[in-house]
């Protein structure tokens, strides 16, 4: 049977439903309702290889645009990087990851992603390198007086659930994240369609009337998971932090700070942990570790 390479086939249903099922048995989710929804817009690049009718291997690219400390950054994330049970270990994986740095190299900022723990020895075969982010928690004294400011707030201005079955206030929300000002040192500007695959259920958005702004968070275990701050105008993550009611007990960032707000929080270097490491290819991505970035939860692809 002859295998066949295709690419870029969001649009065609019947390619899409092959890449779906293929994704369902690797990583236990589809890319259906976010496409069909309207989230999709063209910057997820499917590269696979199928073969009658089915699809055995896949590497996806992402388009992404940051604005990094102020400045314009074009880098490309790969993600869904997977093969079917039955194909591996024939180099599949590799030969689509060589397609892309052919189109790639040298016609963007450079090319990352985060890699499953077990899978570390191929990304370092191919040519890619390990780096390290930095993690924001904000600092203790910080806490305390900001959770103070936020009790003697009138509870209506601080920040409160959006109801997920509400259509309307999830169209602001959407509205919001498409036309978000930069409110980290590395904020995607491209972000719709991802921070909608991640948070289209509603579940964990937040609304400050007061403030016009919106935060995802979740506590887990008096640790409050402050994931994305989205605000149409800039907005100093002081004041955001000011009108979040909860006694938690620690709160760590999603996202990098902008420098101005930088002198709240402590900055620990990070790994990815039990959960992924970061590999890149090409000497501007050094620049994350060395200005003690973090790419944003949501724009993980």
């Amino acid at each position: 049977m002859e295998l066949r390479f295709i690419k870029d086939y969001m649009k065609d249903s019947a390619l899409r439903h092959t890449l779906n099922k293929l994704t369902e048995e690797t990583f236990g989710f589809n890319f259906e309702t976010w496409v069909t929804n309207g989230y999709y817009e063209g910057d997820y690049i499917p590269y696979s290889y199928e073969e009658n009718g089915r699809l055995i291997a896949n590497v996806s690219v992402n388009r992404m645009e940051f604005i990094q400390n102020g400045q314009e950054k074009h880098y490309i994330q790969l993600g869904t990087v997977m093969t079917g049970k039955e194909f591996r270990n024939r180099g599949y994986a590799s030969e689509l990851i060589e397609k892309v740095l052919a189109d790639y190299v040298g016609k963007c900022d450079g090319i990352y992603l985060f890699g499953n723990l077990n899978a570390l020895g191929f990304y370092d075969k191919m040519g890619f390198s390990r780096g390290m982010q930095y993690q924001y928690i904000l600092k203790n004294d910080a806490r305390i007086a900001l959770q103070k400011k936020a009790r003697e707030l009138d509870k209506t201005d601080c920040f409160l659930p959006v109801d997920p079955a509400e259509q309307l206030p999830k169209n602001r929300y959407m509205d919001a994240v498409r036309h978000s000002a930069a409110n980290a040192a590395l904020e995607q500007k491209n972000k719709y369609g991802l921070q909608m695959f991640h948070t289209a259920g509603m579940e964990q958005v937040y609304y400050s009337r007061k403030l016009d702004c919106y935060v995802v968070m979740e506590e887990q275990n008096r640790t409050l998971y402050l994931q994305s701050v989205t605000c149409t105008k800039r907005i100093r993550l002081e004041q955001v932090l000011a009108h979040i009611r909860g006694e938690y007990d620690r709160m760590i960032l999603g996202f990098a700070p902008c420098i101005e707000d930088a002198d709240l929080l402590d900055a620990q270097l990070y790994d990815g942990k039990d959960d992924y490491r970061l590999f890149y290819y090409g000497e501007e991505l050094e620049r994350i570790e060395t200005e003690k970035l973090f790419f944003p939860v949501f724009s993980h692809a």
